[in-house]
């Protein structure tokens, strides 16, 4: 029979050990790349969703270019090797392109809008990878340029163009890597602006030029020395070459082109090159240095 004296002695023995409850004794382990980015990228197309005038807009741009300029332009488009293509039909690849570039890039100005509204800040102090960081912002603004982009996609089997299944696929890889491009470009050139109408500024002399010079509105062939010279060196340029191509050749056709690879390789390594500087740019801003 236990006796309360018999408890008690067991009570002040060493044969109950209690579990430890200090809990700077168990360090917490740090959050993962993937979970933190995951995060950030649905709040960024979340947020854009529930504001139908954002969407409106976005589409409704690229949309009326198209559709005028198609118009316009159709029965003054003659170029060489195009014979029975409307300028509608060129032009769709270059629309898709407007939309994927101007709506990455700007998706971006929420860096400023957060930085702003103190949420920035609280994820900056928080135990995540600066790496999730970057990725779940580019990723967030590149799934706004893609849903975009993907909307204005269903036209095509209205248009008429020869593009195949595997041309298909080869138009939404140039488009997912662009919008990456885009993205990242837009977060690295965001991050030290100070006010959102500066960065729109900014933006709107900067990325006209550059859809201008991509062959969007024109072809590139018989064009001046020093633009076809600007146009080379464009990005952007390179990134419509990989979008445009499966529009009219299957894939196999595409993949054999030595033009093609050579754009893609491009895009890759200027894709490869923008989320280094942002991810730098973040780093530094962690050592209290500007840039």
């Amino acid at each position: 029979m236990t006796t309360p004296e018999t408890a008690a002695a067991a009570l002040d023995s060493d044969a109950v050990t209690l579990p430890s409850t200090d809990l700077s004794a168990q360090p917490l382990s740090p959050p993962g790349l993937l979970g933190p980015a995951f995060a950030l990228a649905r709040r960024e197309f979340t947020r854009f969703i529930r504001q139908p005038h954002r969407v409106i807009g976005s589409l409704g741009q690229p949309l009326l270019f198209w559709i005028f300029l198609g118009a316009g332009f159709t029965p003054s488009f003659r170029p060489p090797g195009m014979e029975g293509m409307t300028y509608l039909e060129y032009f769709y690849p270059g629309v898709l392109m407007m939309m994927i570039l101007f709506a990455s890039i700007f998706s971006t100005i929420t860096v400023i809008e957060d930085r702003d509204q103190g949420f920035l800040q609280g994820v900056l102090v928080a135990p995540v990878p600066r790496l999730a960081i970057v990725l779940g912002k580019v990723a967030g603004g590149s799934s706004i340029a893609l849903f975009q982009s993907f909307l204005l996609l269903l036209a095509v089997p209205f248009l008429g163009l020869p593009v195949t299944a595997g041309g298909i696929g080869l138009i939404v890889m140039a488009m997912v890597l662009s919008a990456f491009g885009y993205t990242a470009l837009g977060f690295a050139i965001a991050w030290r602006m100070k006010s959102t109408s500066g960065f729109h500024a900014i933006m709107m002399v900067f990325l006209m030029p550059l859809w201008l010079l991509s062959g969007a509105l024109f072809p590139t062939t018989g064009v001046p020395g020093w633009l076809s010279t600007a146009m080379a060196l464009n990005p952007v340029a390179h990134a419509l070459t990989i979008v445009r191509a499966p529009f009219y050749a299957d894939a196999a056709t595409v993949l054999a082109s030595p033009a093609y690879l050579t754009s893609l390789a491009v895009v890759a390594g200027w894709v490869a090159l923008c989320l280094w500087w942002c991810a730098s740019r973040v780093a530094r801003r962690d050592k209290g240095v500007k840039g």
